[in-house]
C-alpha cells in the first residue's frame, strides 16, 4: 500500500532557510546543508529498502495561489494565506507493508529539536473501494 506522509512548515520557516531572521534566527548555510543531507540520507534508506516512490519539498507560501470560484467566476489570492500559518511544505510517498510502518517512517521526519512539529500520514487512494472507511 501506498502513502503520503505530509510535511508542513511555514513562511517563518521559509525565510530562515532563506537566511532571513523573523521570528527565529535564521538557518546558516551550514544548517541548511545538514537537513538536506539529512533528507538525502533519509530518502536513501528508503530506496535500499525499496519503500522509496517519490518525495518533493514545495517552494515557499508567498509562491502559492489559492484558486476558488466566487460566482462561477476564478477568485484567486496570493499566498501565504491570513487564515493560517501553517502550509503544505513536502511530502514523502512509500510503498509498504502496513499503515504501522508508514507511521514509523514518519515519525523520522518530525525534528525533535521543534516542540509541537508533526507530519500527517494518509493512505494514497488506488481503489474507490478504498474510500470505505
Amino acid at each position: 500500500m501506498k502513502y503520503m506522509i505530509l510535511l508542513y512548515g511555514s513562511q517563518q520557516a521559509y525565510d530562515a532557510m532563506a537566511g532571513r531572521p523573523g521570528d527565529g534566527p535564521a538557518m546558516s548555510p551550514e544548517d541548511l546543508a545538514a537537513m538536506h543531507e539529512y533528507m538525502r540520507s533519509f530518502h536513501q534508506k528508503l530506496v535500499d529498502s525499496g519503500e522509496f516512490v517519490d518525495a518533493r519539498g514545495l517552494t515557499a507560501p508567498v509562491l502559492a495561489r489559492r484558486v476558488q470560484l466566487r460566482g462561477g467566476v476564478a477568485a484567486v489570492t496570493d499566498g501565504p494565506y491570513p487564515e493560517t500559518q501553517e502550509v503544505l511544505a513536502g511530502y514523502t510517498i512509500v510503498d509498504c507493508a502496513s499503515l504501522d510502518r508508514a507511521v514509523e517512517i514518519a515519525a523520522g521526519l518530525v525534528n525533535p529539536d521543534v516542540p509541537g512539529e508533526y507530519v500527517d500520514v494518509r493512505p494514497v487512494l488506488e481503489d474507490v473501494a478504498e474510500l470505505e472507511v
